[in-house]
């Protein structure tokens, strides 16, 4: 086919540190052109962790103009928005920001405040109508955050969006969230009637109008064309509500069906289980699906690409490099163990004090031992997270890996080590904005004509564990847990003192 001539879908994903395009043929899946740009986020303080809003706007605008300069006269039949989540965007009556947004579980700013609504509200009865715990992860509690510190700010606010629904506003002019983000605004969103908790949001957001809530694949409105003007998507074309890019990701990769566990290996890790359960664990993320009547058990690690990133800068070396002189280093990094909570940790273990540490540490030691035990380090906290799955109910019979960081094989092949559990790969690891493309696609064809993502992205490998490395990970797995235990109270120490040092 002529890729002038294609019918195709637009997928932009905003996330942490960059955002990412594609335009899709929407007959087999077939990317067409992609691109991407990058950005960072502000780390005023130590454990904020925020962006301007107004880069989510004017970065998917540059790179659907790009997109489609790159592919002439190609006709858009739908555009699919995804983004990192669960963020907070406040903006006043005329759309307005009225601070930088704060992003999701790594800004743990909020810890107090979701304490003290949990001991309002009591956190039995949380977990009952919104499925989880309050924890840096949770919405909720960073708007009243913003209550409570930044008076003349909310004084201001009027809306509330988060990168996909920002984007669908400035796009159609709808004030949506889809169901899955809704579920992260905890504690206002009931996750069995699936609509908005009125009592506590009218407690904890007074004065925020209540967003329509919408499917990640609604059509939820139509390109205006003052939004057509900036981004060159024709006027009319049909936009999707999307939702958190985790969520896109396993989309993307077929990983939304009861039994999947997706693993999204990024700047941070995560891991979204799928059933048609609610399932509840003090420890975990319990939210709505991507579609109707899903429902999620999931997870994050505060840092994983983050952290390979840190090892990159300190030592001055670049990927390549470091990769193989980690895979040089025998399986156990010679006797070095680290836990990689330099941003402090979400699940399981929920501390946002919780800090980086190397153990082990001799002179003989090189960098690549060091990057190595780096990777082993995210490897052990994905399979603190599985277990924790499982023993609350979660069926997992199939993992699929997506994101960044499924090009480095060696990565990959560590996790299936240390879990002992088999990953497959598709042929496309793009991640969210594949995902997106593929969400507008389906909800813009014709009855009968659904497309299949096993269809545009097959399952092209499968890394399977090598069972002679699992004793050895078993006994540094039972390490890397005691080590967390043990140093605790020195972590919470240092974590109070760079508080009150102001240090970053």
């Amino acid at each position: 086919m002529n890729p002038s001539s294609a019918a195709c879908a637009l997928g932009i994903d905003i996330g942490t540190s960059s955002s990412k395009g594609v335009l899709v043929d929407v007959a087999d899946g077939t990317i067409l052109t992609s691109a991407i740009v990058s950005h960072d986020v502000a780390r005023p303080r130590t454990g904020w962790v925020e962006m301007d809003a107004d880069v989510w706007w004017s970065e998917f605008a540059e790179l659907s103009r790009r997109l489609l300069s790159e592919v002439p006269r190609v006709r858009i039949a739908a555009v699919g928005v995804s983004g990192m989540g669960p963020c907070v965007m406040l903006t006043d009556r005329d759309d307005r920001p009225v601070r930088p947004a704060i992003l999701y579980g790594v800004d743990t700013r909020a810890t107090e405040t979701g304490e003290r609504i949990t001991a309002e509200f009591g956190e039995d009865e949380i977990v009952r109508i919104g499925g989880s715990r309050l924890t840096s992860q949770a919405a909720g509690p960073k708007i009243a955050w913003i209550a409570e510190e930044e008076p003349d700010a909310y004084a201001r606010a009027q809306r509330l969006f988060m990168p996909a629904s920002w984007l669908t506003r400035r796009l159609t002019g709808a004030y949506v969230l889809d169901h899955q983000s809704a579920s992260q605004c905890s504690p206002l969103y009931d996750i069995e009637s699936e609509r908005w908790h009125e009592p506590w949001w009218e407690r904890i957001a007074p004065g925020i109008e209540r967003p329509e809530l919408a499917w990640a694949g609604d059509v939820v409105g139509e390109v205006t064309p003052d939004a057509s003007a900036e981004t060159g998507i024709p006027v009319g074309t049909p936009v999707i509500a999307g939702t958190i890019d985790a969520w896109t990701e396993a989309v993307s990769v077929g990983a939304h069906r009861d039994g999947d566990l997706m693993l999204m290996y990024g700047t941070t890790m995560f891991l979204v289980a799928t059933g048609d359960r609610t399932l509840r664990t003090p420890s975990m993320w319990t939210t709505a699906g991507a579609f109707p009547g899903s429902r999620n058990l999931a997870g994050g690690l505060a840092t994983s690409g983050a952290l390979t990133a840190w090892l990159r800068e300190l030592t001055g070396a670049d990927y390549p490099e470091l990769l193989a002189e980690a895979a040089a280093s025998p399986p156990g990094a010679d006797g070095l163990l680290i836990l990689p909570y330099l941003a402090g940790e979400r699940t399981p273990i929920l501390d946002p004090d919780a800090r980086g540490m190397v153990a082990g540490l001799t002179l003989r030691h090189t960098r690549g031992d060091l990057y190595r035990a780096g990777l082993e380090a995210t490897a052990f906290a994905v399979r603190h997270n599985v277990e924790t799955m499982m023993a609350a109910g979660a069926d997992i019979r199939r993992i699929v890996a997506v994101g960044g960081g499924v090009q480095g094989k060696l990565w990959l092949q560590i996790v299936s080590d240390v879990t002992g559990l088999g990953q497959e790969i598709p042929e496309i690891t793009v991640g969210a904005c594949y995902g997106a493309a593929f969400l507008a696609a389906a909800a813009v064809a014709p009855a009968g004509a659904q497309p299949r993502i096993d269809d545009w992205n097959p399952v092209v490998a499968v890394i399977e564990p090598h069972a002679v490395h699992a004793r050895m990970y078993d006994d540094r797995y039972s390490l890397f847990r005691r080590l967390y235990v043990d140093s605790r109270d020195v972590a919470h120490a240092l974590a109070a003192r760079q508080r009150n040092e102001g240090t970053t």
